[in-house]
C-alpha cells in the first residue's frame, strides 16, 4: 500500500519553510522505487568512496558513500533499499521507514532526502512522493532517465511539478551524468521552497493513484511512447518456448567465453606470480622467512589469485545481463520452474545472486514475504555454484579434462564440464526445495509480481565499478582468509622440529591431521593432502587451492611441477570427479553458516543444512568415484 501524509496542507495553513543552518557534516538519504536508478545515482556521486555494512539487527545492506566535490563540507550519502512504500511490511520498507524517521539504532536521521523517480514511469512512482514529503525533511525530487523520456517523446514541466509538490524538482540522467549540477548544489546547501498546495490524507491505493495522476497532469506530464524494442524483445525472451531456449543459449555462451576468454589473462597472471616468486627467492637469503614468503604466500595465495580474471569475466557477464534488464525477464521465465517445486519467482533473484556468493543471496531473501518460502530459499541457496567454487572447478577440470570441441567453437569439453557442475548444483537445489516444500515447509503459493524495466545499454562506468568491487573483495579475501590459512598451514607443515629442522611434510602436524582424516575420505579417492584441503576450505571454499599450492610448494623445489601436474600425481580421474561432486554439494563456508543462523534466529536450521549438504556431498562423491572407477577400469 502506498500511504500518503496524515494531514492535508494548504498554502494558507502550512507553516513557512525554515532554512536550517548548513552543517559542515551532513547526512543525506537517497530513496526511490526499485529500477529507478537510485544506486546508479549513488555510484555516480560517490564513485569508489563508499562502504558496505549491515544495519544493526537486520540483514539489509547499509551502503554509505562520501560525496565527491563537496568543497569544505563532509556529505555522507545513504543508499536506502528500493521501495514502493514507506509502510513497513517488508524488511526493506522497515529499514527505509526507520532511517528516514530517525529510529534506526546507530544511524543518524538524515538532514535531507533525495527522492529519485523514474521519469518514464512517473504516474506510478509519484505514489512514493507523498509519504516522503510528509516527513518534513528538505527534499530534492530527482526525475531520472531524462534521456529515455526525451528520446521517446515524453515531457514534464519540472517547475510546475515543483510547485505542486512543494519541493525542488530536477530532470537528470544518472547513467550519463546529465543534469547533476543542481543535485550537487542541493547536497552542499539547503533550498527553501513553499510547502505544497495539496497533499492528500487518504490511505487507500486507488485515491493515492488518482492524486499522483492529477499531480502529473498539472505538471504537464506526457508519458513517453512505449519502447518498441522492449516489446519486440519480450515477445521472444518471454515466450514459453523460445524464452527458455534463449536463456540456455546465453548460459552456454557465458561459460564457453569464461574458459576461452579468460585463459590468456590467467596465464599472464600465473607467469607474473611465478616470476615475482622467483625474484623474491633470489633476492632474499635462505631462511625460514624466505621459505614462508615463497612457499606460503606465493605458493598459497598466488595459486588462488590466478583465477581472478575468470571470476571478473563471470561478473562482467552477470552485470551486463542485469543492467540490460534481461535478468528480470529470466526471473519471469524461472517462475514457472519455481512453481513446480513450491517456490515463486521471487526466489530466483536470491538464487541467481548466489552464483556470486551465498552470503548476499541469503540476505536478498528478505524480499520474500512468505516466511516458509524464505527459509526454503535460504536453505537451498548454497547449492548454487558461487564464485568461490570457480577456482576449484577450473583447477581440477584443467588438470583432468583435455580441451576438445563438442559443438564446433561454440562449446568445448571443459566449458561443458563446468556447465554440468552448475546444472548439478541447480538440480540439487531444486530437488531439495521440492522436498522441503512438500513436507516441513509446506505453504500456499503466493502470486509473483515483478516490474519489468525497459531494456537499456549497460554503462561502462556501472560495469567498471561492479568489477572494481568484486576485484577488491576477492583480493581482500585472498589477503586475509587465504593468506592466514596459508601461513598457519605453512607453520603446521614445519612442526615439530627434528634436530632443528622441519620434518617431512607427511610427518608434520599438518600431515598428521591429514592422515587422521584419510581413512574417512579414502573411499572417495582422496589422500591426506586433499584431506588437509577439505579442513582448511571450511573457512572458504577456494582456500583448498591455496592449501594445495602451499603443500606442493613445500614438497617441491625450483624445478617442481605446477599445481595441475602435481594434482595428476595424487588424484585419479575418478578421484577428481569425486572431488568436483563433493564441492558441488558440500557447505564449505563458515560465513554462510553464520548468516543462516542470524537469518533464521538460531542454530537449528544452519546445523541441519550443514549436515544435509555434507551427507549429500559424501554420498555423491562416493557414488561418482565408484562409477568412474568402474568405467575407466
Amino acid at each position: 500500500m502506498a500511504e500518503c501524509p496524515a494531514q492535508p496542507r494548504s498554502a494558507e495553513t502550512a507553516p513557512p519553510p525554515r532554512r536550517p543552518p548548513v552543517r559542515r557534516h551532513r547526512t543525506v538519504a537517497i530513496v526511490g522505487p526499485p529500477n529507478s536508478g537510485k544506486s546508479t545515482l549513488f555510484n555516480r556521486l560517490t564513485g569508489v568512496r563508499q562502504k558496505v555494512a549491515n544495519y544493526p539487527g537486520v540483514t539489509v545492506e547499509q551502503r554509505v558513500g562520501r560525496l565527491r566535490q563537496a568543497h569544505d563540507q563532509e556529505v555522507d550519502l545513504i543508499d536506502l533499499p528500493g521501495v514502493y512504500s514507506l509502510e513497513p511490511r517488508s524488511e526493506d520498507e522497515q529499514v527505509a521507514h526507520d532511517v528516514l524517521k530517525g529510529r534506526m539504532p546507530g544511524v543518524r536521521r538524515p538532514d535531507a532526502v533525495i527522492l529519485i523517480l523514474d521519469s518514464t514511469n512517473l504516474a506510478r512512482h509519484l505514489l512514493l512522493a507523498a509519504p516522503v514529503l510528509s516527513l518534513g525533511l528538505p527534499t530534492l525530487v530527482v526525475l531520472n532517465m531524462a534521456d529515455a523520456l526525451r528520446d521517446r517523446g515524453g515531457e514534464v514541466d519540472t517547475a510546475a511539478l515543483a510547485r505542486q509538490l512543494g519541493a525542488p524538482v530536477v530532470l537528470v540522467s544518472a547513467a550519463r551524468g546529465e543534469g547533476l549540477e543542481p543535485v550537487l548544489e542541493f547536497l552542499t546547501g539547503e533550498l527553501g521552497v513553499p510547502r505544497p498546495v495539496e497533499l492528500p490524507v487518504i490511505q487507500d491505493v486507488p485515491k493515492c493513484r488518482e492524486w499522483a495522476v492529477r499531480i502529473g497532469a498539472r505538471a504537464g506530464y506526457r508519458p513517453p511512447a512505449p519502447p518498441v524494442w522492449t516489446h519486440r524483445l519480450d515477445a521472444v525472451f518471454l515466450h514459453p518456448v523460445a524464452g527458455p531456449l534463449v536463456f540456455a543459449a546465453v548460459v552456454v555462451a557465458v561459460f564457453q567465453t569464461i574458459f576461452s576468454g579468460a585463459r590468456p589473462l590467467m596465464e599472464g597472471v600465473e607467469v607474473l606470480i611465478e616470476r615475482s616468486g622467483a625474484w623474491v627467492a633470489a633476492a632474499l637469503p635462505e631462511s625460514p622467512f624466505r621459505d614462508l614468503l615463497v612457499e606460503g604466500v606465493w605458493g598459497g595465495v598466488g595459486s588462488v589469485v590466478v583465477f581472478l580474471p575468470q571470476i571478473l569475466l563471470l561478473f562482467l557477464f552477470i552485470g551486463i545481463l542485469e543492467d540490460s534488464g534481461y535478468l528480470a525477464r529470466a526471473a519471469v521465465i524461472a517462475d514457472r520452474t519455481m512453481a513446480r517445486v513450491g517456490l515463486q519467482g521471487k526466489s530466483f533473484i536470491p538464487l541467481l545472486s548466489a552464483y556470486a556468493c551465498a552470503v548476499p543471496a541469503i540476505m536478498a531473501t528478505r524480499t520474500i514475504e512468505n516466511k516458509r518460502d524464505r527459509i526454503a530459499t535460504i536453505l537451498i541457496a548454497p547449492f548454487m555454484t558461487c564464485s568461490a567454487r570457480l577456482p576449484v572447478y577450473t583447477l581440477i577440470i584443467a588438470a583432468f579434462i583435455p580441451e576438445r570441441p563438442l559443438i564446433g567453437n561454440l562449446l568445448g569439453t571443459r566449458a561443458a564440464a563446468m556447465l554440468g557442475l552448475y546444472v548439478l548444483g541447480f538440480l540439487a537445489a531444486v530437488m531439495t526445495a521440492r522436498l522441503l516444500k512438500s513436507s516441513i515447509l509446506k505453504s500456499e503459493r503466493t502470486p509473483f509480481l515483478l516490474e519489468l524495466p525497459p531494456y537499456r545499454w549497460p554503462t561502462l562506468r556501472s560495469l567498471g565499478l561492479r568489477l572494481y568491487d568484486r576485484a577488491w573483495l576477492f583480493l581482500r579475501r585472498a589477503g586475509t582468509v587465504i593468506l592466514t590459512a596459508a601461513i598457519v598451514l605453512w607453520v603446521l607443515a614445519h612442526l615439530p622440529l627434528v634436530d632443528g629442522a622441519a620434518p617431512p611434510i607427511e610427518a608434520s602436524v599438518a600431515g598428521t591431521i591429514g592422515r587422521l582424516i584419510e581413512p574417512v575420505i579414502e573411499p572417495l579417492g582422496f589422500n591426506w593432502k586433499i584431506g588437509i584441503g577439505l579442513v582448511t576450505s571450511l573457512a572458504a571454499r577456494e582456500v583448498i587451492v591455496g592449501t594445495l599450492g602451499t603443500i606442493y610448494g613445500i614438497e617441491g623445489d625450483e624445478n617442481s611441477m605446477g599445481l595441475r601436474e602435481a594434482l595428476q600425481q595424487d588424484l585419479t580421474p575418478a578421484g577428481a570427479v569425486a572431488l568436483l561432486i563433493f564441492f558441488a554439494f558440500a557447505m564449505q563456508c563458515i560465513s554462510t553458516l553464520a548468516v543462516v543462523r542470524r537469518e533464521t534466529g538460531g542454530w537449528r536450521w544452519p546445523l541441519a543444512q550443514f549436515a544435509y549438504m555434507g551427507a549429500l556431498a559424501y554420498a555423491g562423491a562416493f557414488v561418482a568415484y565408484r562409477l568412474v572407477s568402474a568405467w575407466t577400469a
